[in-house]
């Protein structure tokens, strides 16, 4: 997030183990960070009741302790998120808590109606606060609740005269932000502001809301509607929100599945963004957060891992720590992060650097780059393969023992090579990520096309030996 002071950061949701973590956020720092924003979801250790929440990758409670000590040192501090009211897969989907679904099907919207929704939202907080100190904000999402008003009880509540989907809405957030006001009184609480950008000002002004928390607006694109989101702002103006935050993106956004980040989309992001804060009054900016998303939802797949963003993530934060980009700057962030060359408009080459997960960049760019083409190459442009030992030549084990010669040690060298990478890259990634992300990450990206090689290789063998 950017605060008028500096700059936070949201990493990704896929935990790292500790000893990568004391060598990133003196990085951020330096970078210009002032903060972490930090979504949980599944990765926090719930207790009791909620213990089921917990993932097989999620921090234990010394872990996370560590963590607040190092943000501390680093004069970092920290921001955690707990969705209570969207994107509540992660809690809905168990059985012990699908009851509380506004819509009976799906596990994406908490029913506001029922006591036992707010009772849960405030122990999933509780036990948060619980291992933070200090806070100053805390998060409590409430982003794109889709399907609210469809569920049962939300129909039956809106046939009454008056009510509305807003005040619905409007009306759970209140509860949630008292609740965390009564508890934590020095806390204040941060909602995502897509929800609130349609609703008139005097729904907005009654509701009280804008009293109790601080909207923080989201919008990831490279071509921002500046001037609407001035007089966006305005409006929570006038509606009696004291602060707003901006949010923008250094990787996720571009892509549900994607693996490498593009720097300059993100810059361009950051640099719109500035043109909004400029234009806005200079006392109504708290911050900006910079999303690092790592799924577009709790059950899609990953996207960019926090190690191949971070040449975007040094970027995006120097460009909005001096006001815009140039020449100087992107010498400074090579010189930070030990890299010759950094692209901006093109995904970055597998030039090494220094940054603390450099090695996972580099293999990653790698396999992003070249692993499915050179394997395309060998099996559907080389000729040997495809008319000497297609797939009924394959089935049948039938090999001409010349024109295996032709293509046999390439493919076998091309292995090889692969399986060497591959090697290189889990054994890098395991000093970062829990085994379950690296399975995860390896069969999305890699299996599928070195399975196919590897195939082939077998098969190769299979039809030497079958004409011998």
């Amino acid at each position: 997030m950017y605060r008028t002071q500096g700059h936070w950061s949201q990493p990704s949701c896929i935990p790292s183990v500790p000893c990568s973590l004391p060598q990133v956020l003196p990085l951020l720092r330096t970078l210009g960070a002032t903060g972490l924003l930090l979504e949980y979801e599944d990765t926090f250790p719930y207790t009791g009741s909620l213990e089921l929440l917990q993932a097989p990758h999620a921090y234990s409670p010394v872990e996370l302790r560590a963590l607040m000590s190092w943000a501390r040192e680093q004069g970092l501090d920290v921001v955690p998120l707990v969705q209570s009211f969207g994107h509540m897969e992660f809690v809905l989907k168990h059985r012990e808590f699908a009851h509380l679904r506004e819509v009976e099907a799906l596990p994406n919207a908490l029913n506001p109606h029922k006591e036992e929704s707010l009772a849960l939202v405030k122990a999933m907080i509780d036990q948060v606060m619980a291992l933070h100190e200090d806070l100053q904000w805390f998060h409590i999402g409430c982003d794109e609740v889709y399907y609210l008003g469809e569920g049962e009880e939300s129909q039956q509540w809106l046939q009454q005269e008056g009510n509305t989907p807003e005040k619905l809405y409007l009306s759970h957030i209140k509860a949630v932000a008292t609740c965390l006001a009564s508890s934590y009184p020095m806390v204040t609480p941060i909602v995502w502001d897509d929800m609130l950008r349609g609703m008139s000002e005097a729904a907005l002004a009654e509701s009280g809301v804008p009293q109790l928390v601080q909207p923080m607006i989201w919008d990831y694109a490279t071509d921002i509607d500046v001037e609407g989101k001035v007089q966006l702002i305005e409006k929570y103006r006038r509606c009696g929100f004291s602060k707003v935050w901006f949010a923008s993106a250094f990787k996720g956004a571009t892509g549900v599945n994607q693996s490498l980040t593009l720097i300059g989309h993100h810059l361009r992001n950051q640099l719109e963004w500035l043109h909004v804060a400029r234009r806005s009054p200079a006392d109504v900016l708290e911050g900006i957060a910079l999303t690092g998303w790592q799924r577009y939802d709790h059950f899609s797949v990953l996207c960019e891992l926090l190690p191949v963003a971070i040449p975007s993530l040094a970027v995006c934060l120097q460009a909005l720590k001096n006001g815009g980009y140039s020449e100087q700057i992107k010498e400074n962030v090579e010189n930070l992060l030990g890299m010759s060359n950094l692209e901006i408009d093109t995904y970055m080459s597998t030039s090494l650097g220094t940054f603390p997960g450099n090695t996972i960049f580099t293999l990653v760019t790698e396999v992003s780059f070249y692993l499915k083409s050179s394997v395309d190459e060998l099996l559907e442009r080389n000729r040997y393969v495809t008319g000497w030992f297609s797939p009924y030549h394959r089935r049948k084990k039938i090999i001409h023992p010349i024109m295996m010669h032709h293509f046999q040690p390439d493919a076998v060298s091309l292995l090889s090579k692969w399986n060497a990478v591959v090697q290189d890259l889990t054994l890098a990634m395991e000093q970062v990520f829990h085994c379950c992300a690296i399975e995860e990450w390896m069969e999305e990206n890699v299996h599928p096309t070195l399975q196919k090689l590897k195939q082939v290789v077998d098969d190769l063998d299979e039809a030497i030996k079958a004409q011998n």
